[in-house]
């Protein structure tokens, strides 16, 4: 795997000391949202605003880095952009998971019954848990 400046450069961005901390926070919990974000970003960088952290994501996003993760009544997360794969989405305990299956079948049968041409797409499915079964 790429190291994280490099991969802010080949997505030209300017390594900083706060876009490494944003990814190695992606990296570290899979899905985050910015509140969340922002809480880890005080504990090293007190000074840092909430501004700079949405610009920053907003550039990420962009770039093509990140994207955001748009949750059925939750706050938005983000992640690392990686291979097509759908999102598991926790109603009791509010974890997103990813669940790397094939996506092209779903894509290509909704184009066929749409006529759209499907440029992006973000599949979340909803559900409780194995940890929140059990509990």
């Amino acid at each position: 795997m790429k190291g994280t400046a490099e991969l802010l450069k080949e997505h030209r961005l300017k390594v900083t000391p706060q876009r490494l901390k944003i990814i190695a926070m992606l990296e570290k919990h899979g899905h985050i949202n910015i509140e969340d974000l922002y809480n880890e970003m005080l504990k090293e960088f007190p000074s840092v605003s909430l501004a700079t952290i949405y610009k920053n994501i907003n550039q990420m996003v962009e770039s093509g880095l990140i994207q955001e993760v748009k949750l059925p009544a939750a706050k938005s997360v983000y992640e690392l952009i990686k291979e097509p794969h759908l999102h598991m989405v926790c109603d009791k305990c509010h974890k997103v998971e990813d669940i790397v299956v094939g996506t092209d079948r779903i894509i290509e049968e909704a184009e066929k019954l749409s006529g759209y041409r499907i440029e992006e797409s973000f599949i979340t499915l909803r559900g409780i848990c194995p940890a929140c079964q059990k509990g």
